[in-house]
């Protein structure tokens, strides 16, 4: 017996060089959704059998979706470390930050399954109600998105003669309203119908158009232009 031992490799090494090989040859469409965030897990944890932890995972919050929109503290409420929840949350603000990419300073008009892929990315997991604003130039480029106001569960406080200043100072011509609704129904309520026509009779006198006002929510969104609100 020699005087340095060859460590055996753990039992998941080939496994996890299998999957390496699988997702170099076929990319994300020859792995499973849990087989995917093993993957990611790999490198976060390199020294532990994450297989079972990411089937309890998926389990937990639905999909691979679920589990990388999930809070740091609710991942770390079910035993990833602080690290581990960082590193799935940099999949998150990665994949967010190639779709705004996509879309700014392009015409939002002549781009909207991209705008409305990013803003149902950004905003439909939202726990709160968050009031967004899109900003437009004359050729409804977009050159600027701000979260204006974050809200309750059910209620976002919105202020017409704020969002129309802010505009006003981001040298915009033209705004895309947008909130989420956390229930699940991105059916407009009648304040919601209320807020948006205040919004249009303050940004009249300044030439301001408002081209729609989009609910999004994880079960679809809503054009309040395509159903005749505006």
């Amino acid at each position: 017996m020699t005087s340095v031992q060859k460590k055996e490799a753990p039992h998941y090494s080939g496994h996890r060089d299998r999957l390496r090989q699988r997702f170099a040859q076929g990319g994300t469409e020859a792995l499973q959704d849990y087989e995917l965030l093993e993957l990611i897990l790999f490198m976060a944890i390199p020294r532990r059998d994450v297989k079972p932890l990411t089937k309890d995972l998926i389990q937990r919050f639905g999909s691979f979706s679920g589990v990388v929109h999930a809070e740091i503290h609710e991942l770390t409420g079910f035993g990833l470390s602080e690290n581990s929840a960082i590193a799935l949350k940099c999949i998150e603000a990665g994949a967010l930050t190639m779709m705004k990419q996509d879309v700014t300073k392009q015409p939002i008009l002549n781009s909207w399954s991209r705008l409305t892929d990013y803003l149902y990315a950004s905003m439909a997991h939202e726990t709160k109600e968050q009031f967004r604003l899109l900003f437009l130039n004359k050729k409804n480029e977009l050159i600027g998105d701000e979260v204006q106001q974050t809200g309750t569960i059910d209620h976002t406080p919105a202020y017409p003669r704020e969002i129309i200043k802010r505009a006003l100072n981001v040298g915009a011509t033209a705004l895309i309203l947008v909130h989420n609704h956390p229930s699940g129904n991105p059916s407009p309520s009648q304040p919601d119908i209320n807020l948006t026509q205040d919004i249009i009779a303050a940004a009249n006198p300044f030439n301001i158009i408002i081209h729609d006002h989009v609910i999004i929510s994880k079960n679809g969104y809503t054009s309040f232009k395509s159903e005749g609100l505006i």
